[in-house]
């Protein structure tokens, strides 16, 4: 067998189309390799919607959508083998599908049309996201809805990797073997990471665990909106492009919670780092907003905007984009600190300042030295801008 993605997958399909594979219509949506909530309605909206399937295999997800909500599906497979085993159960006269035989890279290129929703169960992992992700972002509606399932942990359990690189993941053939082929299975920090960079606003990340005992499998569910245009200002020449830009900048905020005696906020990430509180910008937000609204949803303590000091911006590269991160000290605040979101950060703890664990996620490593340069802290370079001096 070939270990390139997509000779595994036409092995695949072959290997189900010869013996005459045909999994149930479905009922709804399967984010996970299992049943499980939620389902379909972390699609939206879907009534006469255009909507994206990416590496469609049998189709059958795409005919529900079209059958229960009158969506109007491109269910798009690189596989000739998967084309095939979709044609042969539903034929090209389904109404509100279509389905098309291409890489999903060359068909974005060449479709003209937007979509309204884009969707991917497990495929979305085997493509390169700094390729993907770019070319869904130009053909995805301003405010249009993408929505991915990848894996976190597999049947081995191995968890997610802590750089934007595919490792070799099995894909299983029944009772008969495994295929290999390269996959990105990624924290959900770095996928949040790549969706930001290329111009989406994430809404939620859901670790999806396996309902049975002893079955280490964990898959993610990454909701997310193409980011709003701008609306453009008048301009005698004709535009360059019709297409709106993709952000180049991702704008963050790192908290630097402290306590009467001096310690730091730091949470264990369920991808193994430690990090501060903090997250994006929202539109409209200003960066103390941010601190306050992130400091809360992730740790429960309490604070007002004005007792939040920005002390620097940090200016970094990731990825080819760049990467903007305020960094702010906030000595007030109110309540005992507990793992919020407990799907991403397990604990809260407070740290001595001299004794800090690791690894150190990197924002929050180059935020800690912004704040008190004579750290021991490791991290790699970032320009760091000078706000204001804060005391420790």
């Amino acid at each position: 067998m070939s270990d390139t993605a997509a000779d595994v997958w036409d092995d695949f399909g072959r290997f189900h189309f010869e013996r005459g594979s045909n999994p149930p219509e479905p009922e709804k949506m399967k984010w996970g390799f299992w049943d499980a909530e939620p389902g379909d309605e972390v699609l939206g909206d879907l009534a006469g919607r255009r909507v994206l399937d990416i590496g469609s295999g049998t189709g059958r997800y795409a005919v529900h959508l079209a059958r229960a909500y009158g969506a109007i599906v491109d269910a798009v497979d690189g596989s000739p083998t998967q084309h095939q085993r979709a044609l042969a159960r539903y034929g090209q006269g389904e109404p509100g599908v279509r389905f098309i035989l291409a890489d999903v890279l060359d068909h974005l290129q060449r479709e003209e049309d937007p979509y309204d929703v884009a969707y991917a169960q497990h495929a979305f992992g085997f493509i390169d996201p700094h390729r993907l992700l770019p070319a869904l972002a130009s053909r995805i509606r301003p405010g249009g809805r993408l929505v991915v399932s990848v894996l976190h942990t597999n049947r081995d359990g191995l968890g997610p990797s802590s750089t934007v690189s595919p490792r070799p993941e099995d894909v299983r053939l029944g009772d008969e073997g495994m295929l290999t082929t390269p996959m990105w299975v990624l924290t959900p920090a770095l996928w949040e990471d790549l969706f930001v960079e290329a111009g989406f606003l994430v809404e939620s990340v859901t670790l999806l665990p396996s309902p049975v005992e002893g079955d280490p499998v964990v898959c993610q569910l990454i909701t997310a909106r193409r980011q709003q245009a701008v609306p453009r200002a008048r301009v005698a020449s004709r535009p360059r492009s019709a297409n709106p830009p993709i952000a180049q900048t991702a704008l963050g905020v790192c908290v630097i919670a402290t306590d009467a005696d001096g310690r730091v906020l730091l949470g264990l990430h369920r991808s193994g780092v430690w990090e501060c509180p903090g997250g994006k910008v929202e539109p409209g937000e200003s960066i103390e907003e941010t601190a306050v609204r992130e400091l809360y949803e992730e740790t429960s303590l309490s604070a007002c905007t004005e007792d939040v000091q920005v002390i620097a911006l940090l200016l970094d590269e990731v990825g080819g984009t760049n990467r903007a991160t305020a960094v702010v000290v906030v000595t007030v605040h109110e309540g005992v600190p507990v793992a919020a979101e407990p799907e991403l950060v397990s604990r809260w703890e407070w740290a001595k300042t001299d004794a800090l664990p690791g690894p150190l996620f990197v924002p929050s490593a180059q935020g800690l030295r912004a704040w008190r340069p004579e750290l021991p802290v490791d991290h790699p370079p970032a320009h760091v801008y000078r706000i204001t001096s804060a005391t420790a």
